[in-house]
């Protein structure tokens, strides 16, 4: 106590672990192509070291062989039976995968939502710009009613952000949608429509606008809820629906903090936290050459609290120029993401 002035002087001691966590999430905030490199060595000390679940994957492969170097990609699959953390205690918070009943879902505890909310908007806004200069639409469940899906976290926190009071969710307004795009495209405002692929089929179906400046922005998610249809179908029919030019693809998962953006055709640019890079099918420590396509392994720099070197189930192709298209799930890939997430 301070003898002086009556009152109690307490010294903050920080958890060391949670010290070194918050400085390496803010130079991950700060991360470009220049110091990329350097973070993902930075990172993989840090996971190695606090991640056990994490440490004994790479301790198995360095076993197996020891001419290996780091960094280890772990698969996906091991959200579904793991808790990874860095963190001695993982919290009550966590996204968690959608899937049918009979499946086991992906689980990622993430107790820093506000850092994820942070990078995801700080991702969208190196490919569109600020979010306050757009109204954000969503063909997506509430919030309130997806409370573990990050996808659904991340567009409300972009609703909360961007202009006006017409932003919001519409899955169960669909007829109060179309008037808001109505009134947005003859006041000329700067709209995004964020929504899952059959959400999307059936407002389309049901309305037709022409809205060329309307950028709809599809998530994915067709299996087992409509007759299947290829990507390129799937765009034409919204394409037409909106008189716009190009259908944008927004490429996440549970998995990740970070995301990747498309702006049409299919081909992603990823945020700054983000790199994807393509191994060969038949030799997961091998890398695909540029242009052939292969399983997308993935470094998620804003991961840092869990892990951030993610062998996906997802196959695509590496353009060589900083961007990448996916072309579809592997083989006997579990049926996942955004399809199921109203069910």
């Amino acid at each position: 106590m301070c003898l002086e002035c009556g009152i109690f002087e307490a010294t903050f001691m920080m958890d060391p672990y949670i010290e070194k966590e918050i400085l390496l999430k803010n130079e991950v905030k700060r991360v470009g192509q220049g110091n990329f490199d350097y973070l993902v060595n930075k990172v993989f000390d840090f996971q190695y070291e606090n991640n056990a679940v994490y440490r004994e994957y790479c301790d198995a492969l360095i076993t197996a062989n020891p001419n290996l170097t780091p960094p280890f990609f772990m698969p996906i699959e091991a959200f579904k039976y793991h808790a990874i953390s860095c963190r001695k205690s993982i919290g009550n918070h966590f996204f968690e995968s959608s899937g049918t009943t009979a499946q086991v879902n992906s689980r990622h505890y993430v107790q820093d939502l506000d850092f994820y909310l942070e990078m995801a908007q700080l991702g969208f806004e190196q490919t569109y710009g600020p979010l306050a200069n757009y109204c954000v639409l969503a063909l997506l469940p509430h919030y309130l009613e997806r409370q573990h899906s990050s996808l659904v976290a991340m567009v409300d926190h972009f609703i909360s952000h961007s202009r006006g009071g017409n932003s919001g969710f519409f899955l169960n307004n669909q007829a109060q949608l179309y008037k808001t795009l109505i009134d947005n495209n003859l006041s000329k405002i700067p709209t995004i429509l964020f929504g899952v692929s059959f959400a999307l089929l059936d407002f389309v179906t049901t309305f037709q606008m022409d809205f060329p400046a309307l950028i709809v922005m599809e998530t994915g998610g067709m299996k087992g809820r409509r007759e299947e249809m290829t990507k390129t179908q799937l765009h034409d029919y919204i394409k037409n629906g909106f008189n716009v030019k190009n259908v944008h693809s927004e490429y996440g998962m549970t998995e990740l903090l970070s995301q990747a953006w498309s702006k049409g055709e299919g081909v992603f640019t990823p945020s700054s936290t983000l790199k994807v890079i393509i191994k060969e099918a038949t030799d997961p420590m091998a890398d695909e050459k540029p242009g052939k396509a292969g399983v997308v392994n993935i470094i998620d720099l804003a991961n840092v609290e869990t892990c951030s070197f993610i062998a996906t189930q997802d196959l695509g192709i590496d353009h060589g120029n900083h961007t990448f298209s996916i072309l579809g799930r592997v083989n006997a890939a579990d049926l996942r993401g955004c399809n199921l997430m109203v069910e």
